[in-house]
């Protein structure tokens, strides 16, 4: 996997190169001391698996990184505080290594991220996702998934005619969903715009097989739900 450290601490830093070295599984592209140099890094397009991110940095803290990215790769956080943990995995980050960790520590959380991208690897295709049901794997094409609802640390999976409970939070499902198809409308909400068959106020209509669902638009989604779909005003 290629991967970049970004950590402001000099000593750290030079801590988890010489752990990636070891590491006949990782390959260092950059080793940064700060994150807006990490953008630059990321917006060249570079191909890049796994990013080492320390929380409390100038500029660009770790946590506002995560927020700028829309699709990010697998995330270590590395950290001298527990406290940031809870916010850390609201964004699916793969593992939270706590300064100052050993070499084990270091290999258990690369071995998180190698299994992750594994089943990344198996379980999509370009056009559609398999998804964990029972005891076995379900394949649904997008254009099967109707909407998405979050409820609390898991998502709900909508099709015409089924429901499908997967553990996961809105931000890591949102980031695998194509986003010339979904769309976020509420902070509980993604829909496939092709599923949608009117609006009414600040409520979508979606029809299933056995009935008519309202979703609610938040205020804050409104307009940019308006730029993408094509619609002729009187």
């Amino acid at each position: 996997m290629n991967c970049i450290i970004i950590d402001d601490d000099d000593f750290v830093r030079k801590i988890a190169e010489s752990f990636v070295k070891k590491t006949d599984s990782l390959c260092l592209l950059h080793s940064l001391s700060n994150a807006v140099d990490a953008m630059k890094v990321l917006h060249a397009g570079e191909q890049i698996d796994l990013i080492f991110l320390d929380i409390e940095m100038p500029e660009m803290s770790g946590i506002e990184f995560l927020n700028s990215l829309k699709k990010p790769p697998q995330i270590i956080i590395i950290s001298s505080r527990e406290k940031y943990a809870v916010d850390a995995f609201d964004y699916d980050v793969t593992d939270y290594l706590l300064k100052p960790f050993t070499f084990l520590r270091f290999s258990k959380a690369v071995e998180k991220a190698k299994e992750k991208q594994e089943q990344s690897r198996i379980h999509s295709a370009d056009d559609e996702i398999f998804i964990k049901h029972n005891t076995g794997l379900v394949k649904l094409k997008y254009t099967d998934i109707l909407w998405v609802e979050a409820m609390e640390n898991y998502m709900i999976l909508n099709t015409f005619s089924d429901k499908y409970t997967v553990h996961s939070t809105m931000k890591a499902l949102e980031a695998k969903l194509p986003d010339k198809q979904f769309i976020r409308v509420h902070r509980s909400f993604i829909v496939n715009t092709g599923s949608i068959s009117g609006i009414e106020d600040n409520t979508i209509i979606i029809r299933t097989k056995d009935a008519l669902n309202n979703i609610a638009i938040g205020k804050l989604y409104k307009d940019n739900l308006l730029k993408q779909l094509k619609f002729i005003s009187k």
